[in-house]
């Protein structure tokens, strides 16, 4: 039933995409704002408290309507699944933003690419050169990628196959959506938390996320180059300041055979790691655009490339569905 619920949630998704501008975010920022305002004071278990009231309590909830639909209709658990899924699981969710920024490079608008760029992630794009906003525009499509449909994919397979329905979707969307608005950066609007909060609730998202950012990693190596995607995976992931996210574009860098990494100005991310060891520029590679330093081998980003990355989540979307569908068709045979 995983693999019927998830095919139908992304056609759907694909036909029906969420409307932009949606109010789900501004309702998820709420509850959060909410749950930290009346419970969190400061410390590690008023942090954990929050934690476990705006993350887990509704992925439980969750659980509990999907076993309460199963006891009466297999259907109408199949339909809540892809329910769940369907606010949780998906590209349109941020490939609009991919493509108006590849239009605005392909037309050559770079100072548009840039202002585009700078409003998806919140950060100055102002003096990227064009192949630093490819590279940029590339690693963030990576990651959203991987957390709007990877992550979320694994997370509701994992624990649907232990009977508990979407749970695993929610719990997966809502741990990554608490470290990201309880992270470093405030937004105008938003409630500052306590370092306790922020720090546990990157945490468990980190730890949540370590077995699906793998999973999402080894994808890209089946489905690009095998031999250079684990090259690169196990060279280079430390590139990044964080574990997951080195994993993830480190293995798509080798897989697509293009670089990624490398300077980058303040305040944009991925986050590079703190140290950076430097890499000899290769024959026919341009140093004054590279910024080499931390960087993965590979060719210089061009707008191919773009394409070459859009082909290679679609082979690893194939790959991990028919991974399922196999499984679920072996379960059932045997």
């Amino acid at each position: 039933m995983s693999f019927f619920a998830v095919l139908v949630a992304l056609l759907i998704e694909q036909l029906r995409p969420l409307p932009r501008g949606n109010r789900l975010p501004r309702w998820v920022s709420g509850w959060f704002d909410w749950t930290s305002r009346n419970l969190d004071a400061g410390h590690t278990r008023h942090a954990w408290m929050v934690w476990l009231v705006a993350v887990l309590a509704p992925a439980l909830l969750a659980s509990a309507v999907y076993l309460g639909l199963r006891s009466y209709s297999l259907l109408l658990a199949l339909a809540f699944d892809v329910l769940v899924l369907y606010f949780t699981l998906g590209f349109r969710q941020f490939s609009h933003w991919f493509t108006e920024i590849r239009d605005a490079l392909d037309r050559g608008d770079e100072h548009e690419a840039r202002r585009l760029l700078a409003a998806w992630r919140h950060l100055d794009a102002s003096e990227l050169p064009r192949t630093a906003v490819l590279r940029h525009v590339m690693e963030h499509s990576l990651l959203a990628a991987h957390r709007h449909v990877f992550g979320v994919f694994f997370g509701f397979v994992a624990l649907s196959a232990l009977g508990l329905g979407p749970a695993g979707a929610l719990l997966y969307r809502l741990a990554g959506a608490a470290a990201n608005h309880w992270g470093p950066r405030l937004r105008p609007g938003e409630v500052e938390q306590s370092e306790a909060m922020r720090a546990l609730a990157q945490r468990l998202y980190d730890l949540i996320d370590h077995v699906p950012a793998r999973m999402t990693a080894f994808g890209f190596a089946v489905v690009g180059n095998f031999e250079e995607a684990i090259n690169g995976w196990r060279r280079d992931a430390g590139l990044w300041l964080r574990p997951n996210e080195g994993v993830i574009l480190a293995s798509a860098s080798g897989a697509v055979g293009v670089q990624l990494g490398g300077s980058a100005p303040a305040g944009v991310t991925p986050e590079r790691a703190a140290v950076q060891p430097a890499r000899p520029v290769s024959p026919g590679e341009d140093d004054t655009l590279l910024e080499a330093a931390g960087a993965t081998p590979g060719m210089v980003p061009q707008m191919a490339h773009l394409q070459s990355m859009v082909g290679l989540v679609w082979r690893s979307v194939v790959l991990w569905l028919l991974t399922v569908a196999l499984l679920s068709l072996a379960n059932v045979l045997g």
